[in-house]
């Protein structure tokens, strides 16, 4: 199981790494058309609430309730059952979906005033910052339509997943910054705001998207005519199972978007810090974590209907070291050359212009950020040994405990340390909830951290330490603010470079091979 695993896991993370890439680029190009100031904040406040939705709806709750439910039909009745399950889903979620769209962009001052209540009481007042309030409106009726586009585009996927497809449904996210750093490039001076022009970029890529899923979909034979079914068995078991699992997997983009309300009643430039260190950080929990997740999930609840206890126990335990062996190193590479890798990628244009001290506060929010990295990565990997149980009353126990730790750590942190509170403060309620999972999953005895995997994990935290004090006192050797953009890339790729080999010779030393990690 984990060989084939293992497999899949590294197809994902490869297109999921062609993904991040592009999305560095796109976020390199928007620092440098829109700087870390107001038309950045604004656009990056504007495109976050869809994608907060997406994520809590789409990849969130929706496919957490809907992969167990439709691998268990998978097992058990067959591909016309599928086939109908799937356009019943597919037509019930997507007239939900078209109601709340019209809706969003009917109200976009609602929603704008709603999460951006500082900005709305000073547009209310003739403040300074009523124009940010003016902008999010606007640019919210383009972007907020995206929730339609990606939330198809992720039930979509999902079946893909099922059906171990999981290349195209890895890809399908390239289009997204292909699209928006296209209207970037070629029509940011065809709008009087160029955030304008990053928002259409939006629009295109959800509709990009979904059009290119239908042609895998095609040749599986899943394609059928959407139906609303909304009292069918199985939408009705999906639709139970979603509604916990709201507060489930998906707690800590409430978390993000809580950080987002907090940090637009903070000094200006503190939405953009934060945006920008998440995006270092989304790159490796993509690369690993969301990558195992995504294949971990099928593979789990077609264990769970088989009652293959043994196994799907072994398969969970192995998705636990596996981010544990690459989370520990992007984590602590992350804390050690952030400054690098932000003055590499957002180090010109406008983000320099507006203020010469961004590159040093982006990076401490990637520090802060990255103390809860592992417990990010760790979060995908057990919330799908709840889910693919179908058990979704657990993780929103969880979730609100979590909410309300991180609300308490931001109340104490935030008005001391400013946006670093609000990131570190995620980063706690991010440990707690990694923490809470796992003890209840110990306590329901279905899965417990093996000895082995406790001594593994104790080599790859000893490796990743001896690796980032080597690191960090070879980059001290070079005076890199200085130098050009290419001499400055060519040291980053170095320092990765002598990482990875540091960190794998290391724990090639402390008796780890390939085959410790592949196999369960």
């Amino acid at each position: 199981m984990a060989k084939g695993l293992f497999k899949s896991g590294l197809i994902v993370s490869a297109m999921t790494m062609i993904s991040r890439i592009l999305g560095l680029v796109r976020d390199a190009v928007v620092a440098n058309l829109l700087g870390a100031g107001l038309a950045a904040d604004v656009f990056l406040f504007a495109n976050r609430i869809p994608n907060f939705f997406r994520r809590l709806f789409a990849e969130g709750a929706f496919a957490q309730a809907f992969v167990p439910v439709l691998s268990e039909i998978k097992e058990k009745h067959g591909d016309d059952k599928v086939r109908l399950f799937v356009a019943q889903a597919a037509g019930t979620l997507g007239t939900i979906l078209l109601c709340v769209t019209i809706i969003g962009v009917i109200g976009s001052p609602v929603i704008a005033a709603l999460f951006g209540a500082s900005w709305f009481i000073d547009w209310w007042q003739g403040g300074a910052d009523g124009e940010k309030f003016i902008l999010a409106s606007a640019l919210l009726k383009l972007t907020f339509p995206y929730l339609f586009f990606i939330s198809l585009v992720a039930l979509s996927g999902a079946v893909l997943n099922v059906y171990n497809r999981f290349a195209a449904a890895a890809f399908t996210p390239v289009l997204l910054n292909v699209a928006i750093i296209s209207c970037a490039i070629l029509l940011h001076d065809q709008f009087e705001q160029g955030a304008y022009a990053l928002a259409l970029g939006v629009f295109i890529g959800g509709i990009v998207q979904l059009l290119f899923q239908f042609p895998f979909l095609y040749r599986l034979k899943i394609l059928s005519r959407p139906t609303f079914a909304w009292h069918s068995p199985e939408v009705t078991k999906v639709r139970k199972l979603m509604i916990p699992a709201l507060f489930g997997v998906s707690v800590s983009q409430i978390n993000l978007l809580l950080d987002t309300i907090i940090a637009a009643a903070l000094m200006t430039g503190s939405i953009a810090w934060l945006y920008y260190s998440d995006r270092l950080i989304e790159f490796p929990l993509g690369l690993f974590g969301i990558g195992i997740a995504t294949v971990i999930l099928p593979a789990l609840s077609k264990l769970h209907a088989g009652d293959n206890k043994e196994d799907f126990q072994k398969t969970l335990d192995w998705g636990v070291r596996f981010v544990i062996f690459l989370g520990v190193p992007a984590m602590l590479g992350l804390i050690v050359i952030s400054p690098l890798i932000i003055t590499v990628l957002f180090g010109h244009g406008e983000f320099m212009s507006g203020d010469a001290d961004n590159v040093n506060k982006v990076s401490m929010g990637v520090a802060a950020y990255s103390v809860g990295l592992l417990s990010f990565m760790l979060i995908k990997v057990l919330a799908p040994g709840f889910y693919s149980r179908q058990d979704t009353k657990t993780p929103v126990r969880i979730g609100i405990i979590t909410m309300v730790l991180n609300m308490m750590f931001n109340l104490m942190l935030a008005p001391f340390i400013g946006y670093l509170g609000l990131a570190l403060a995620t980063s706690m309620s991010a440990s707690c909830n990694a923490f809470l999972l796992y003890r209840k999953l110990s306590e329901q005895d279905v899965y417990q951290f093996s000895g082995f995997s406790v001594r593994f994990s104790l080599k790859c935290v000893a490796s990743g330490l001896l690796m980032a004090i080597a690191v960090y006192f070879l980059a001290q050797q070079f005076l890199w603010q200085a130098w050009g953009l290419f001499e400055q890339v060519l040291l980053l790729f170095s320092l990765i470079s002598a990482a990875a080999i540091c960190y794998f010779a290391l724990l090639f030393i402390m008796g780890i091979r390939l085959r410790t990690i592949r196999d369960a």
